[in-house]
């Protein structure tokens, strides 16, 4: 039978076809469709203009004052105090028998093992032999303890919480016999608990008499849940470490030069062959560079796989001079400013320099400073830890003080510590990890806003006022707030011993009780 269609296609006695509607229904969603789309997308449009509009203007109205930053952070009522509580008692009189260190690293990392050594001997109940500091092929330095550390006042500051002796007897009774004194060389664990040098470490010193710990870099975990065993570490790092005369007196000779044109900026510039080869910082430097660079590594660290970019990213890579010169410009410091640089030979040399000194033509350290003549009285011309001893001092009293590089117990970190002890003077301490893809930017040509991102990275920073420890924060870095207390506090834990709450130990400058 044969189909009949009406006009429009449709079965005869169908008046109207659905098909135009359909198309019509189709067509409607289509522009609909499209134009939701199409308001969606002014939408987004809109809302990231408005938020570009309004990130460049929380930008450009991030400002800081850098006047501000010449003077001390405000302590909110915390003063610094090692001294120990009520419950400390003094050296037990009958010794289990001898401890000697070995300290190996630099001048930094020894000094946080010399603190390391004090409190391991008061743990075991111990007489503590003058550390041994290590003279290493790096630094070919055989000043050893008493070449850079005052001895005497080393031994007296510390007479109430362990005995000291400058060497070891020659010999040692065993019941009635005399035996040559040999201690039993013995290698810590990285970070051991007391509970290690109370079992392992003291039955060996009780069986031989004496142990020798060696290496001693990092060998007493740093979170002690003990607070007078954290203050002793205070004690001995703040008040009895003291330079020898010769270094504190050129060290107080150069801040008075600088200071005599009124402030002035000391910077730890981390930008040296060692460092560089550690971080696996490469890229930056020409291929014979870079091959020094891998040798150095190859030779003194372990094997790794490091690739610049992402160690960079990550905040592992060292400012580069210049990028400190940026910071300091974005944050306002004009060229006028007057810096201390602190550091070894600068990888690279001059051609890394240059960038950084176009900005900042008052570059000083301690070579220009002092005279050939004053230096070599105290040895601290050359390579050495006699030299980075005098910057030390020049760090500590700077009125900023600027770490570009800073990993466990090195010399910035152990600075920071004692500056904020010293009266929590400024530390500006820039996140790598967050400007790393700052100056990324910049260096693909995208400078907008680079100066306000920056400012608004660095008004984060705590800039050495009191602040809770953060891991990886170290102790050496942030002794707060076990090395700290307020003269009134409604909390009997914060509350100072009468002594200092008095005026006793105390952050001003010129108190002997530092040095």
């Amino acid at each position: 039978m044969r189909r009949i269609l009406g006009p429009y296609g449709g079965r005869r006695g169908q008046s109207v076809s659905s098909h135009p509607l359909k198309q019509f229904s189709t067509t409607m969603k289509s522009f609909v469709g499209g134009l939701f789309i199409s308001v969606l997308v002014l939408l987004y449009c809109t809302f990231s203009l408005m938020r570009h509009i309004r990130e460049n203007r929380l930008l450009a109205d991030v400002q800081m004052n850098v006047d501000d930053l010449w003077t001390h952070r405000s302590s909110d009522g915390w003063r610094p105090s090692s001294i120990p509580g009520s419950e400390w008692k003094s050296s037990a009189p009958v010794k289990n028998g001898y401890l000697l260190v070995r300290c190996n690293g630099g001048l930094n990392q020894q000094r946080s093992a010399i603190c390391n050594a004090v409190l391991a001997a008061r743990i075991m109940n111990a007489i503590l032999v003058l550390p041994d500091l290590d003279t290493n092929s790096f630094w070919h330095d055989k000043s050893g303890f008493p070449g850079i550390y005052d001895v005497d006042h080393f031994i007296k500051t510390l007479k109430n919480d362990i005995d000291i002796v400058t060497a070891p007897p020659d010999f040692r009774m065993v019941g009635n016999k005399k035996k040559k004194f040999k201690p039993f060389q013995l290698r810590p664990p990285r970070d051991a608990s007391p509970e290690w040098y109370t079992t392992v470490a003291l039955d060996k010193m009780k069986e031989h008499g004496a142990i020798y710990l060696t290496p001693f870099s990092h060998r007493l975990a740093e979170e002690i849940n003990n607070k007078e065993f954290q203050r002793l570490r205070c004690r001995v790092n703040f008040h009895a470490l003291r330079f020898k005369k010769e270094i504190m007196a050129l060290s107080q000779k150069i801040v008075r030069r600088l200071r005599s044109e009124g402030h002035f900026m000391a910077i730890h510039l981390r930008f040296e062959l060692d460092m560089l080869a550690f971080a696996g910082c490469l890229d930056i430097f020409t291929p014979e560079e870079q091959e020094i660079l891998r040798e150095y590594r190859k030779q003194n660290f372990a094997e790794k796989r490091l690739v610049y970019d992402e160690r960079r990213m990550i905040g592992k890579c060292p400012l580069t001079p210049e990028e400190v010169g940026l910071i300091l410009r974005s944050m306002g410091f004009d060229n006028t400013t007057r810096i201390y640089i602190a550091a070894g030979d600068i990888f690279g040399g001059e051609r890394f320099m240059r960038p950084f000194r176009a900005l900042f033509p008052r570059l000083e350290n301690r070579t220009t400073i002092a005279t050939a003549e004053e230096l070599a009285s105290v040895k601290a011309e050359g390579r050495g830890l006699l030299g980075p001893a005098v910057d030390y001092m020049v760090c500590l009293l700077a009125d900023i003080f600027m770490p570009t590089y800073d990993g466990p117990s090195n010399f910035a970190n152990n600075l920071m510590g004692h500056r904020l002890y010293y009266g929590f003077r400024t530390t500006i301490q820039p996140d790598r990890k967050a400007l790393a893809p700052v100056f990324k930017e910049r260096e693909q040509g995208r400078v907008q806003n680079f100066d306000g991102k920056i400012r608004m990275i660095m008004s984060h920073t705590p800039f050495g006022g009191p602040h809770r420890r953060v891991s990886p924060e170290s102790f050496y870095t942030n002794p707060w707030p076990e090395c700290f207390c307020k003269s009134s506090s409604d909390s009997v834990a914060e509350r100072c011993p009468e002594s200092v709450a008095h005026g006793g130990i105390s952050g001003k400058e010129g108190n002997t009780s530092y040095y």
